[in-house]
């Protein structure tokens, strides 16, 4: 049996099972071609959970990491979309699309002179914070509207600049036109609209022809599954490719609870805490090791819930 048909098997066996509670986060490299929707439902298909969701979407032709959520951890998800990106990218400069990637219509080629110290002195007014006027083709809306669809319409709208935060802009490599770069940026930078003004600011021209992504927040691809070996796991090596909700906010401090503090917390009551905390955001544990949520210290060492973990019977 082929790998394809040892799959389809799969898959129409696992359509038969019922769905189930599934609780953590998986850390996928999403393939080229696939919307990030599409790669969800498909590893929400594989592993039969009940609720699913993801922490930021990537461009169908890009590849590389996404982060996505089941059950109890998508209350956690809204810190990765804030979180920075990394990615490597590939920019072709001297050709101009209609939509700023390899998917467009080429709208013009020039002659490309620019050399690597040329290239670098470009970067330079890039990093930083700078004003980014987002691409016709994204999913930003106008009047209730996604830009990209009065793009395919051959439509074009005013859209405001906003600023954006590049930490890092990294010169790997020229090669017969294109620029490898490594970039490390903030929420809402759009790649494709750097690697045209890039372009621009050289005088040739260019546009994004290849994009991997590869960290989001704390998270690295190379800690990623790829969908295709996700599926041809048996059920028990899936579950344990998931992270724990608590992950996606390792970043905050921990407080520790006794089981009668946990049991009030669970109940949304606030409790105080021995431990000498600064205010502000907590993950919190109780004694045991088992994730809480999140909470919040405030003045005197109370401790108020503020998005917890519903409780798994099964557990």
């Amino acid at each position: 049996m082929t790998l394809t048909s040892s799959l389809a098997s799969q898959a129409t066996r696992l359509t038969r099972l019922p769905r189930r509670r599934v609780d953590g986060v998986l850390l996928l490299d999403k393939p080229a071609g696939m919307t990030s929707n599409a790669a969800l439902q498909t590893a929400k298909r594989a592993l039969r959970a009940e609720k699913a969701g993801h922490t930021g979407t990537l461009d169908p032709a890009a590849t590389g990491l996404i982060a996505l959520c089941f059950g109890e951890a998508t209350k956690f998800a809204g810190g990765l979309l804030d979180a920075d990106k990394v990615y490597e990218a590939v920019v072709k400069l001297g050709i101009v699309t209609s939509t700023g990637d390899a998917e467009g219509e080429v709208l013009a080629v020039k002659p490309v002179y620019a050399d690597a110290a040329a290239v670098e002195r470009a970067l330079g007014r890039f990093r930083g914070r700078i004003l980014q006027t987002p691409p016709m083709h994204s999913a930003i809306k106008f009047a209730g509207i996604p830009l990209y669809a009065y793009a395919r319409k051959g439509l074009q709208v005013e859209r405001q600049a906003r600023e954006v935060v590049i930490h890092a802009l990294e010169f790997q490599g020229l090669h017969e036109g294109d620029l490898r770069l490594l970039i490390r940026c903030g929420k809402g930078t759009y790649i494709r609209t750097l690697a045209e003004d890039i372009g621009a600011v050289l005088g040739c021209g260019a546009h994004l022809a290849g994009l991997r992504r590869t960290g989001v927040g704390p998270f690295r691809v190379d800690q990623a599954v790829e969908l295709e070996a996700l599926e041809a796991m048996p059920d028990r090596q899936m579950l344990e490719c998931l992270l724990s909700a608590d992950a996606l906010v390792s970043e905050l401090p921990s407080v520790v609870l006794g089981h009668r503090q946990a049991r009030l917390m669970l109940h949304g009551q606030p409790v105080m805490t021995e431990e000498n905390r600064a205010a502000g955001p907590v993950r919190l544990y109780e004694e045991e090791g088992g994730f809480l949520g999140v909470g919040e210290v405030v003045q005197g060492g109370m401790v108020n819930p503020r998005r917890l973990v519903a409780q798994n019977p099964g557990n």
